[in-house]
Parts: C-alpha cells; sequence; structure tokens
C-alpha cells in the first residue's frame, strides 16, 4: 500500500477533517481515506459540448438557429517585439 503526505493543508479544513472522524469515531487518517474512497468511486460526470448545452436550453422556446462552429486548436497569441 502507497501512502500520502499532504502539506500546507489549511488549519480549517484539518479542523473539520478531525471533527468530522471524532463524528464518526475514527482517525482522521481513516476518514480521509474514506472520504478519498467515496470521491473517486463516483463515475465521472460525461463532459459535454457547450454550443449542444446551450442549443438544448434555446432550441424549444424557438427562433434561435446558430451554425454549429468546429472546434479548432487554439492559435499562439501574437509576437509584438
Amino acid at each position: 500500500m502507497g501512502s500520502l503526505l499532504i502539506r500546507k493543508l489549511d488549519d480549517r479544513l484539518k479542523r473539520k477533517l478531525r471533527l468530522r472522524a471524532a463524528r464518526h469515531s475514527r482517525s482522521m487518517e481513516e476518514e480521509a481515506r474514506d472520504i478519498l474512497r467515496s470521491a473517486l468511486a463516483q463515475e465521472p460526470r460525461p463532459t459535454r459540448n457547450l454550443w449542444k448545452a446551450i442549443r438544448a436550453r434555446i432550441e424549444p422556446l424557438g427562433g434561435v438557429e446558430l451554425p454549429e462552429v468546429p472546434d479548432q486548436p487554439v492559435r499562439k497569441p501574437p509576437n509584438f517585439r
């Protein structure tokens, strides 16, 4: 099993973790493991295309037709030298 060291943990966050661990009658380390286990067990939500999401909201209202713009790679910023 691996180990994980978390540096620069905010004091308020550490206090909340300590209190939560005490409520569940376990150590902070076990509480942190449980939080990570729960968070990582959830399936990530599929990412959606912003254009399609906006269209799905507006289309039922009618009267708005926007052309689909294909994704393009990000261009390099201009060099002003």
